[in-house]
């Protein structure tokens, strides 16, 4: 943990404010109730990140109190250390109870909080530095500024000048990762020259902003006028925020980027982790982690391979149902089809804000549908919003950000606008549905209001074998819904199936059988037809992020194949409802543990 902020006040105020009901347990010897020592460590692990507690949104109220709104993460080695020694003391108390003593609930959080462990602990002590702190989709210098344009709220002045005292620390965030960086270079551990690449336009991009580009100032402009502030005050606030930049966020950046370019000459001639030391003992942690399975890479290419083939045979019958003869090669269609100005918006000024509009209609329509298959439907709404500019040339076609606790903050499904063949209408609808409704918006925020978890189970521990899992089985599930009724429409589902069983074969191709990135690309815009700009984007994702890939398909798998189970056990009794009910009311499980849960369901 970052043991930023010891103070006393600071610690005990916000404990007192998140964990009421746990005080009773925050002392130093072990607590009577699992559910409550877990309730505790998250607790102690929220105090020590402001930024969650900003993301949440639940105790910005009482920023008089905790002051979290001034401070950001600063996080060094001395961090990964105490990080290590935290998770191993939490795996020894975890296993010191017994299970006799636990509810059935209990031994469900005590098996995934070890299997959690586990994992943290065997990669930090082994692999300390295989990740890539600094990368083109992510790290501080995209992070930091997200959070601050998209996350940090200004909804009155003190909140103003917390955004300025969070800016006066990003010098000292930049550095503490900065040591890192510098541990990993110690060790011989470099990204691929294409990351590198990557990062030096970036950096310099943000370096060269002229005052009114750069996002920390003009969103802070935009939001600040919104107060209507007396002119003096506002004109105090712009003066203080551009001592900041100056003073602080632009020294950061600068040491960022000399670190990037006196490095840049040591960059991994190779794309895979499988180069790194002990790399594909790494890799396979990876895949236990993302995929929570035992499969091999192995395993996981053969099944991605299988799922082309059959995803591939499909999309073909469709295209020929369509008059595009038996002989036609999925992935040049689908390149065709994406060059096709009958999917095309015409670039004009107002392109990226009609975009968001008719997505919008897509979340509202297939809103309205999925209350036929769910028992609840979440209480935050969701809206779509187009990646920001300064990040979209090297973000995924799209992502999801998770609403606040108290409702002052939507969900939001961010939508990349940076190139026109990324947006073909046909396939909207299918990242409508994985992002937003029936998909991760529908996910995230039912377990976020369910109250009736323990704190540990609602926001402890997440995967994405089953959060994007499910994103991916909920395209299904809107296309057996009827949302996406066109054949084109459902050539788009498919093609995003496809692509995400490509990317088993790809990542396992990249870190297990030593792929270059540019056979990696051929590959995937040779079975999909996805444009070259989506192709060339996700594959540098894949290598900067080893494993992740993998766990969409093999959690979409899972799910189907105990929807099947279920079917063929209840019958007439299968209730495509009380099914839903049963996966999305755990939180975020191990696959392993949602297979045991519906198991459970049968026997009862």
């Amino acid at each position: 943990m970052k043991k930023l902020f010891k103070g006393f006040l600071y610690s005990f105020g916000l404990l007192l404010i998140v964990g009421v009901f746990y005080l009773g347990n925050l002392l130093l010897f072990k607590p009577f109730s699992l559910d409550h020592y877990l309730a505790k460590e998250l607790i102690l692990e929220m105090i020590d990140s402001p930024e969650s507690l900003t993301y949440l949104g639940v105790v910005d109220r009482f920023n008089w109190l905790t002051n979290h709104q001034s401070k950001i993460s600063i996080t060094g080695l001395s961090d990964m250390e105490e990080d290590l020694a935290d998770a191993k003391k939490l795996k020894a108390l975890l296993l010191s109870y017994k299970n006799e003593s636990l509810s059935e609930q209990q031994k469900i959080t005590k098996e995934i909080a070890v299997f959690d462990a586990s994992n943290f602990i065997k990669e930090t002590e082994e692999f300390p530095f295989h990740n890539y702190p600094l990368n083109q989709i992510g790290g501080i210098h995209l992070n930091a500024v997200e959070f601050m344009t998209d996350v940090h709220p200004i909804r009155n002045v003190k909140e103003a000048e917390a955004y300025i005292d969070r800016l006066n620390l990003f010098d000292d965030s930049f550095e503490a990762t900065l040591e890192i960086l510098n541990a990993q270079k110690k060790a011989g551990i470099f990204p691929p020259k294409f990351v590198f690449d990557h990062l030096i336009r970036q950096l310099e991009e943000f370096l060269n902003f002229k005052e009114n580009e750069n996002p920390l100032r003009s969103v802070f402009l935009r939001k600040i006028e919104d107060l209507n502030l007396d002119s003096e005050v506002s004109g105090d606030l712009i003066s203080k925020l551009d001592n900041s930049i100056e003073n602080s966020v632009t020294p950061g950046f600068k040491l960022l980027y000399d670190f990037v370019k006196e490095t840049r000459k040591k960059a991994n001639q190779y794309h895979g982790v499988w180069s790194l030391p002990n790399g594909d003992e790494f890799y396979a942690l990876r895949l236990k982690v993302y995929t929570t399975t035992d499969y091999s890479a192995e395993d996981i290419h053969n099944i991605g391979l299988s799922e082309v083939e059959r995803i591939t045979k499909r999309m073909q019958e469709i295209a020929f149902d369509l008059g595009y003869g038996d002989q036609v090669k999925v992935g040049q269609l689908m390149n065709s089809l994406n060059e096709d100005s009958n999917f095309l918006y015409s670039d004009t000024p107002d392109r990226k804000e009609r975009v968001v509009a008719d997505y919008n209609s897509i979340v509202e329509e297939t809103w309205n549908i999925s209350e036929l298959y769910f028992h609840n439907m979440p209480k935050s709404r969701v809206e779509v919003r187009a990646v920001p500019e300064y990040s979209e040339q090297n973000q995924a076609g799209g992502y999801y950000m998770s609403p606040a606790l108290d409702g002052s903050r939507p969900g939001v499904f961010y939508a990349n606008l940076y190139d026109i063949k990324q947006t073909p209408t046909y396939s909207m609808r299918t990242l409508a549905f994985h992002e937003a409704i029936p998909g991760h918006h529908l996910q995230v925020a039912l377990n976020l209001e369910n109250e009736s978890l323990s704190l540990y189970r609602r926001f402890g521990y997440g995967t994405s074998a089953f959060s994007e899992g499910w994103a991916l089985y909920a395209e299904r599930l809107a296309l057996e819904a009827g949302l996406a009724e066109d054949p084109y429409d459902e050539l788009g589902v498919l093609q995003s199936e496809l692509f995400r069983a490509v990317r088993l074969v790809v990542d396992t191709g990249i870190h297990y059988k030593r792929w270059s990135r540019e056979e990696a690309m051929a590959y995937m815009k040779n079975v999909t037809g996805m444009s070259d700009t989506e192709v060339r984007v996700e594959i540098e994702r894949y290598i900067v992020w080893p494993g992740q890939a993998c766990s969409y398909k093999v959690g979409m798998l899972k799910i189907l194949e105990l929807r099947e189970k279920a079917k063929e056990k209840l019958g007439e009794d299968f209730n495509i409802k009380d099914f839903h009910s049963v996966i999305l009311e755990q939180g975020q499980p191990p696959l392993f543990i949602v297979e045991d849960l519906v198991n459970l369901m049968l026997d009862n």
